[in-house]
């Protein structure tokens, strides 16, 4: 009797998608029991495509009421989607406020969180009295005076490789001392956890638009303790309208106690704008190839 062979199944490949999202209506990122978030719709709408139902790894767990311009998400799959489909799919699938921008195939090495290098965070502040309401669910309304030459210098004093310890959230649940890509609740076989961050650039930015002004913060680093951002943010603005003195940002860092800093400004106005990575990370998967040469060595 011949023997029936055996077909072994295809190996997942590993993809990467980059999303705009409204954090508005959502709990955050990371899926939580009861809640709408961003990992639980992309998760659903994978499943109701391609029947699996693989955990979409974030670069990071923006929280409730933060928007993306650009998340990433990394996953496998096994079902051999070609990724224009599999874009236009989840676009169908997935409410309005979640769109996929790219969609593609990348080596098996890749992960969304651990192989970023560095991140860019925005902050937007609308100044004008009277905010549009088109605009109140992305702009924290800030309307007190605010001096631009203090905002300048403490936004300064934030750049290089320093102790973020208090501007670090103090929830109990998230341990503000961690690495820029590990996660709470991680495995501690995982390296030494750490509040030092490299921050590359730090700065605020005016904008005159045809709905009043807006003053945007744009900071980049290779990582960010959770609330770190808008713990920056408001502390600058005490800063700025003279609650702090103007030279505050390295006693507050010195400090390294979260009291020592500013109110954390809100949700609203927080955007994860840009993840980097290395370019080998996400250059396109061999199996994504079409006219892939075999290598018989």
């Amino acid at each position: 009797m011949a023997m029936k062979e055996i077909v072994q199944p295809a190996p997942p490949q590993t993809w990467k998608l980059t999303l705009a999202y409204d954090g508005t209506d959502f709990a955050g990122w990371q899926i939580q029991p009861g809640e709408l978030t961003v990992q639980g719709h992309l998760q659903a709408a994978l499943g109701r495509i391609s029947g699996e139902s693989p955990l979409p790894q974030g670069s990071g767990r923006t929280d409730a009421g933060v928007h993306a311009l650009a998340q990433v998400a990394s996953f496998l799959l096994h079902a051999p989607i070609p990724a224009d489909n599999l874009l236009r799919a989840l676009n169908r699938t997935l409410p309005g406020s979640i769109r996929v921008l790219e969609a593609k195939t990348v080596r098996s090495t890749f992960h969304a969180r651990h192989s970023a290098v560095a991140k860019t965070y925005e902050y937007r502040i609308f100044r004008d009295r009277l905010c549009p309401p088109f605009l109140a669910r992305y702009v924290h309304h800030c309307i007190w005076p605010l001096d631009p030459a203090k905002l300048d210098r403490a936004a300064a004093d934030l750049i290089g490789q320093q102790d973020f310890f208090s501007f670090a959230a103090t929830d109990p649940d998230q341990n503000p001392a961690q690495n820029p890509n590990q996660s709470p609740g991680e495995s501690p076989a995982q390296p030494p956890r750490t509040s030092v961050r490299a921050i590359h650039s730090s700065a605020w930015e005016h904008q005159n638009t045809r709905s009043g002004e807006l003053l945007i913060y744009r900071v980049r680093g290779n990582g960010f303790l959770h609330h770190m951002v808008r713990n920056l943010v408001g502390t600058m603005l005490e800063i700025g309208r003279g609650q702090f003195p103007a030279d505050a940002i390295p006693q507050i860092l010195a400090a390294h106690s979260r009291s020592a800093a500013g109110p954390t400004a809100p949700a609203r106005g927080l955007f994860l704008h840009s993840v980097e990575y290395d370019g080998a990370d996400t250059a396109e998967s061999d199996d994504s190839k079409p006219d892939r040469v075999p290598n018989n060595d």
